[in-house]
């Protein structure tokens, strides 16, 4: 299985791209810059100069890319069409690093984790470009989609468990009644879709187990 990374130098996707190396995958760094992943191979472009071309081969490509900055959050949105329109009607599969914002809250689905009371004010740009990121995403029939959301308390220095739930459209919660994963965590279960494929053109979730 050939996979591709997409901003591997990221804090998710360099644990992304370990995890597939360490398993064994053939694993190419997409970056801007120096490769500082674990991947032996690298392709040094931006993610919007990225043609049909330089994906044709891969089998899964798998969108680590991330801002924060308020002036650049529509940015989310932007690169993903990019990717679904040079991976449209392909067999390629595209796996986003998704955000929690857009959870439900429950089975009802009639509100999200981000218009709960209590969400976190200094999160709600992202959570709500990132939800408008997955409301595109929905749009797309013509591509093998999957949003992999993280659990609402995601730790980019967690530790390792090796062991995660995998939820959908509803916040999981696990057996402590907490939603909380490690970006190690979270790039197992990325790593176990990549090579499953279960959930094309939906959104799942992952939870410390």
């Amino acid at each position: 299985m050939k996979i591709a990374v997409i901003c591997a130098n990221g804090k998710a996707g360099k644990l992304i791209t370990k995890e597939a190396v360490d398993r064994g995958l053939d694993v190419t760094a997409v970056v801007r810059g120096e490769n500082r992943s674990a991947a032996a191979k690298s392709l040094v472009k931006d993610l919007m100069d990225l043609t049909k071309d330089d994906l044709k081969d891969f089998d899964v490509v798998i969108d680590a890319y991330g801002v924060f900055d308020p002036d650049k959050l529509s940015l989310h949105s932007v690169t993903s069409k990019h990717l679904c329109d040079i991976l449209s009607n392909t067999d390629t599969r595209l796996l986003i690093v998704g955000g929690a914002g857009s959870l439900y809250t429950d089975k009802s689905h009639k509100m999200q984790l981000l218009e709960a009371p209590d969400f976190p004010a200094d999160y709600l740009p992202l959570a709500k470009a990132q939800s408008k990121e997955l409301d595109e995403l929905r749009k797309r029939s013509d591509v093998k989609w999957t949003f992999v959301s993280p659990a609402a308390d995601f730790q980019a220095d967690g530790e390792r468990t090796g062991k995660y739930l995998l939820g959908g459209e509803e916040l999981t919660l696990n057996e402590a009644g907490e939603s909380v994963i490690s970006y190690a965590d979270y790039a197992i279960a990325m790593v176990d879709e990549a090579t499953k494929g279960n959930h094309i053109q939906s959104r799942i979730c992952a939870v410390k187990a």
